[in-house]
């Protein structure tokens, strides 16, 4: 059961939804300009995520304190994605859709994150930081830019294309992991 919530939140499934997300976010009344801003957040927010999967992979650094190794990759796509997608999806009729639709999302993607727990992937502070980046990002997003309001003859479109991509996508696995484990001792030095 856990692996089967984790999968929502794996790359392969995640970055594609991103992208659609920011094709409809560039259809919004907002534009372009609007999805370069929250692909430029995910962005951010996922070199957060690589920074410290190479630095504990490459270096093996770690706060062990905290028994913190890495930031959730799995939580931060979960929560920056999945309520942008929920957030374009449903109906606007008022101004507590968006932040339904964001509660919504950062629901599921804190479940995401609980599943990455009880798979043995994560520790609980790695999950925390994962969904607080992602978080951020979509938050940060929706204060900097407001929440984007999709015309309504795209909608239906919009989410056949979402459901599309996440049924296509679904119980796929992104090889970044083991890009990370590969390539990080080079980026560290210790690879020689």
């Amino acid at each position: 059961m856990w692996s089967a919530l984790s999968n929502l939140g794996d790359a392969a499934l995640t970055l594609p939804l991103a992208i659609a997300c920011a094709a409809w976010l560039a259809m919004s009344l907002a534009g372009w300009r609007s999805a370069t801003s929250w692909l430029t957040l995910l962005a951010a927010g996922a070199f957060m995520v690589g920074v410290t999967k190479i630095l504990y992979a490459g270096c093996g650094i770690q706060i062990r304190a905290i028994d913190f190794r890495v930031i959730s990759g799995h939580t931060m796509l979960a929560s920056a994605v999945w309520p942008m997608a929920l957030i374009l999806c449903l109906p606007r009729r008022d101004n507590a859709q968006p932040r339904l639709a964001l509660t919504l999302g950062l629901a599921l993607a804190a479940g995401i994150g609980t599943a990455r727990v009880f798979d043995d992937a994560h520790t609980v502070s790695e999950v925390i930081a994962g969904w607080g980046v992602g978080s951020l990002v979509t938050v940060l997003f929706v204060c900097w830019k407001n929440a984007p309001v999709l015309p309504a003859r795209f909608r239906p479109l919009a989410i056949a294309s979402l459901l599309g991509i996440s049924t296509l996508a679904y119980g796929h696995h992104a090889p970044i992991q083991e890009a990370i484990d590969t390539y990080s001792p080079f980026l560290c030095g210790r690879g020689i």
